[in-house]
């Protein structure tokens, strides 16, 4: 099973997210980190047989254009002050950041709205936050980290099924509302597990079964079916 990338956020997203990872000034974006961090993440894209959408690329192809511009300024070394190399790409960002706040605000107009009609408990908006697909990846690293290496990771694809693996997560919540992360991953029995458990995860989430989500900023992940989560959101 391939799974698409595209269906969960974008380049413009890849970027904000190492810029608040990272604690960056958007105005002065620190090019060679951004370029070598946005590079491991598409490589690891790649290893998980994730399918990369063409804008990505593109976009790398941008980050690149913009280094060698900048590179090419210092050693030219004119006395005229010249444009930033990444202007265009900050106020590209600037702009998508200011539109997918827009989009969160109507959103969360829609809940209270649709809230007005509902007679059960009311499940607070303020005790999650969706986590994003970068978010995820980066959970992912850390439980691959931790896990013994008893098999290969180029055979993983051979030697598990997604599907199944699927069907048993959300056998976990018959019983339960909502499960860790931490939890989830803590069950694989090595880092063959682990890939799989993660695909598992995004193809539920690509197919509107699971909401992946924080209580509060970087705090600790959980899952729970879209069904439970969004009656009382």
């Amino acid at each position: 099973m391939k799974v698409k990338l595209d269906i969960f956020e974008g380049s413009l997203d890849l970027l904000l997210y190492l810029i608040k990872k990272n604690h960056i000034d958007i105005y002065d974006i620190p090019i060679n980190l951004i370029i070598k961090q946005y590079k491991e993440f598409l490589g690891l894209m790649r290893k998980l047989d994730i399918n990369i959408a063409g804008e990505y690329l593109v976009m790398l192809a941008e980050l690149l254009k913009i280094k060698s511009k900048m590179l090419l300024a210092k050693k030219e070394e004119e006395e005229v002050s010249q444009e930033d190399p990444r202007q265009d790409l900050v106020k590209k960002l600037i702009e998508y950041e200011k539109f997918k706040e827009a989009a969160n605000f109507l959103k969360n107009k829609e809940n209270t709205y649709l809230n007005l009609y509902r007679n059960s408990f009311e499940f607070p908006k303020e005790l999650y936050i969706e986590v994003s697909i970068f978010q995820l990846i980066e959970a992912f690293k850390s439980a691959f980290r931790e896990t013994p290496r008893d098999i290969f990771f180029e055979i993983v694809k051979d030697e598990f099924t997604i599907e199944e693996k699927m069907h048993q997560l959300l056998h976990l919540f018959l019983k339960r509302e909502m499960v860790s992360l931490e939890e989830i991953f803590g069950k694989a029995k090595n880092k063959m597990e682990v890939v799989v458990i993660f695909l598992a995860l995004l193809e539920l989430i690509r197919v509107e079964e699971i909401v992946v989500f924080q209580k509060e900023p970087f705090g600790p992940i959980f899952v729970s079916q879209k069904s439970f989560l969004y009656s009382y959101v």
